[in-house]
């Protein structure tokens, strides 16, 4: 070695005292993963969802104004537990015979799947389009964690 002393004789100079504090330390910074890790499977694997009892529904609007307007009566209503605004999208559509392109802004929406016919009704109330896009799609899968937090925002 560099300093003039064999490997072995660093550790053997602390002796067995020495080793038995890198252990102990070892094993309680093992300890503390194993039981961070265990309790986040155990949480995940205890919570259950049934598919489809959640969706995204996504609405688009004119301008950001709307989108905040419309997002924030959306939760203030306990109709969704969370609104994303997805700012500047292009839309392609037909309309009344000709194909128009718009900027637009689109709202994901997180809701129960039995709230969907509810929210639609709040936005057809209060959208300024002569017909508001509102449609759904069913979560099948996510973090268990979101969807509780989901579920528990949004009452039946």
């Amino acid at each position: 070695m560099r300093f003039g002393l064999p490997a072995t004789e660093g550790l053997q100079a602390g002796g067995p005292l020495r080793a038995f504090f890198v252990i102990a330390l070892l094993s309680v910074l093992m300890l503390t993963l194993l039981r961070t890790v265990g309790l986040r499977a155990f949480s995940m694997a205890s919570e259950t969802y049934l598919s489809g009892t959640h969706s995204a529904a996504f609405v688009t609007c004119p301008n950001e104004q709307v989108a905040k307007d419309l997002a924030r009566g959306i939760v203030e209503k306990k109709l969704a537990a969370c609104v994303n605004i997805v700012p500047q999208i292009t839309s392609v559509y037909e309309w009344q015979g000709k194909v128009q392109e718009d900027s637009e802004v689109l709202l994901m929406i997180k809701t129960r799947s039995s709230k969907v016919a509810s929210l639609a009704e709040y936005v057809r109330s209060n959208h300024p389009y002569e017909v508001a896009e509102v449609i759904s799609l069913p979560i099948e899968q996510g973090n268990p964690p979101y969807l509780k937090w989901l579920g528990d925002a949004v009452p039946e």
